[in-house]
C-alpha cells in the first residue's frame, strides 16, 4: 500500500481538512455491520424507476447516445424543464440560457455556492436542514449564520429571518431554504412563502431555494418561491426524489440569466456535463411521466401515519411532515439531547438504525431521523423493535 511521505502530509487543501467527513453516511457506515438491523437512514426511495422511464434509458444507450451533451445538458431537456417549472410554479425560464442540467441536486447546490459566494460573504441558513449546505458554504470561505427553527415548529418565520438579518449586519448575501425540509418533512404555505419572499425582496437577497422534495407534498399545494420571487431566487431540483431515480444523478437549476452564466462555468469545471443515458431517461419522466410521482405520494403518506401513530404512542414528540418521507422524533427524556448515544443504542440493542438529529445542524439535537422510504414489511419491524426497545428501556 502506498504511503504518503511526511514532508507531503500536509498538502491538502486546509478548508478541506477542517470539515468532519458527513455525518449522515459516517453514522450509516458505522452501524451497518449490526446483525439484522433494519436501517431507516438513508434518504432513498424503496420504489423502482418507472418502466418507461428506464426504457428510455435502455433506448439511449441502444442508439449509442454516448458523446458529450452540452454542457448545460441537452436543449430538448433543458426545454422539458421549462415546461414543467412553468406549468407547476406558473414562472417563465429560458431554456437556452436560464437553465443548467446537473449531476444530482447535490452539484447544483455546489455550483451555485462556488458561483456566488466570496471569502466573508454570510448565508442566513435555517437549521436543522440537510447537512451538505454547511461544508458548501464553508468551502467558499463565505460564512453561514445559523437560524434556529425549533422554536417556530422548524420552519422559518419571516419575523425570524428579520431579526436573523438584523444580527448578522452587513454582508448577507443570500438565505438558503430547503423545504420539504430534510430532515423536518414540514413545508411552507403560500402565504408563509409570500411572507419570506416579502423579506428576501426588501433586503435584496438571493434565495437558494432546494426544492428536491417538491413533488412528495402530501395535504395541500406546494408553493415555490421562485413563484413569488424569480429574479432572486435559485430553484434546485432533480428527479432523484419525485421518481426514485437517486442513481441516476440527474438534477438541475433555473435561475436568472446572470446568475446562470456564472454557476455554469463552475459546473462546467467539476463535471463538463451530465450523462446522456440519465438525460434521456429525465427527458421521458418530465414529459410523460408528471404524474408518477402520485402513486408514491400516496404510499409515503400512509407510511408516515402508519409510523408516526406508532411512535406516539410510544411517547415520542413528533413534529408531522407536511413532505418528503422522514420523520424527526424528539429521543426520550432520560437521554437528554444525546441523540448518538441514544441512536447507538438503538441500533445496537434493537437492530434500528436512524440518523442523530445533530447532523443536521443546531435544533436538531435530541432528536433522530426516520427515512420511511422503506417498505411495509420493514416499517412493521421497526414499529415492533422500537415497542420493545422502549418498554425496556422505560422499566
Amino acid at each position: 500500500m502506498p504511503t504518503l511521505p511526511t514532508v507531503l502530509q500536509g498538502v491538502v487543501n486546509k478548508r478541506i481538512a477542517g470539515l468532519p467527513p458527513a455525518q449522515i453516511r459516517a453514522f450509516d457506515d458505522e452501524i451497518s455491520g449490526v446483525p439484522g438491523i433494519v436501517k431507516l437512514t438513508l434518504g432513498e426511495p424503496d420504489f423502482n424507476v418507472p418502466e418507461h422511464v428506464k426504457h428510455a434509458a435502455v433506448e439511449s444507450i441502444q442508439q449509442d447516445d454516448s458523446h458529450y451533451s452540452a454542457s448545460r445538458g441537452t436543449m430538448e431537456l433543458r426545454r422539458a424543464i421549462s415546461d414543467y417549472l412553468k406549468a407547476s410554479r406558473q414562472v417563465n425560464y429560458d431554456p437556452a440560457t436560464e437553465i443548467i442540467v446537473t449531476v444530482g441536486a447535490t452539484e447544483a447546490i455546489t455550483a451555485t455556492t462556488f458561483a456566488l459566494l466570496n471569502p466573508g460573504d454570510k448565508v442566513i441558513v435555517p437549521t436543522p436542514i440537510y447537512s451538505q449546505y454547511f461544508s458548501s458554504i464553508a468551502l467558499t470561505g463565505a460564512q453561514a449564520v445559523i437560524v434556529n427553527t425549533a422554536p417556530d415548529g422548524f420552519l422559518l418565520t419571516a419575523d425570524r429571518l428579520r431579526k436573523a438579518l438584523a444580527q448578522a449586519g452587513a454582508g448577507v448575501k443570500a438565505v438558503v431554504l430547503n423545504y420539504p425540509n430534510n430532515p423536518t418533512g414540514r413545508s411552507y404555505s403560500a402565504a408563509e412563502i409570500a411572507e419570506l419572499a416579502a423579506v428576501l425582496a426588501d433586503h435584496q437577497l438571493i434565495a437558494i431555494a432546494d426544492e428536491i422534495y417538491s413533488e412528495l407534498v402530501y395535504d395541500r399545494q406546494f408553493s415555490s418561491l421562485a413563484s413569488q420571487l424569480p429574479g432572486q431566487t435559485v430553484l434546485i431540483n432533480g428527479l432523484s426524489k419525485s421518481h426514485a431515480m437517486t442513481g441516476y444523478r440527474l438534477g438541475y437549476l433555473a435561475a436568472p440569466a446572470a446568475l446562470v452564466e456564472q454557476i455554469s462555468k463552475m459546473h462546467s469545471f467539476m463535471v463538463t456535463a451530465a450523462n446522456d443515458t440519465a438525460q434521456a431517461a429525465a427527458l421521458e419522466a418530465l414529459t410523460n411521466g408528471r404524474d408518477d410521482p402520485a402513486i408514491y405520494r400516496q404510499q409515503y403518506q400512509q407510511r408516515r401515519d402508519r409510523l408516526a401513530a406508532a411512535m406516539r404512542a410510544l411517547g415520542f414528540e413528533i413534529a408531522i411532515p407536511d413532505g418528503a418521507f422522514y420523520l424527526f422524533a424528539k429521543i426520550p427524556a432520560q437521554y437528554g439531547d444525546d441523540d448518538f448515544r441514544f441512536a447507538r443504542d438503538l441500533a445496537q440493542q434493537a437492530r434500528v438504525g436512524v440518523i442523530p438529529g445533530s447532523a443536521f445542524g443546531p435544533g436538531g439535537e435530541g432528536h433522530i431521523r426516520l427515512s420511511y422510504a422503506a417498505s411495509d414489511r420493514q416499517i412493521a419491524t421497526v414499529i415492533e423493535r422500537l415497542q420493545t426497545f422502549m418498554a425496556k428501556i422505560n422499566k
